[in-house]
């Protein structure tokens, strides 16, 4: 019966031991994922400041229409040289 009792204590000790380890690791994980999350706003905040300046960039040159873009394409070649 005293060693049944002994056993039951180990088993506990060892749970108390694991729980302290579970525990501490979990503590680390939350602080992992905490830097993590900042880490990430940063790039959304960067990505978006990015995008805005694309986008003002993108504001800034001047449009195409239909006259100019047919000034710039090159002629057309015939597709069979026999056509010509």
């Amino acid at each position: 019966m005293i060693s049944e009792f002994q056993d039951l204590s180990d088993k506990i000790d060892q749970l108390a031991e694991m729980t302290t380890v579970l525990r501490r690791e979990n503590a680390q994980l939350r602080q992992a994922n905490a830097a993590l999350v900042a880490e990430n706003m940063g790039y959304q905040r960067r990505l978006s400041e990015a995008s805005a300046r694309v986008e003002a960039l993108l504001e800034q040159i001047p449009a195409l229409d239909n006259g100019d873009a047919a000034a710039t394409e090159e002629p057309k070649q015939p597709e069979n040289e026999d056509a010509r």
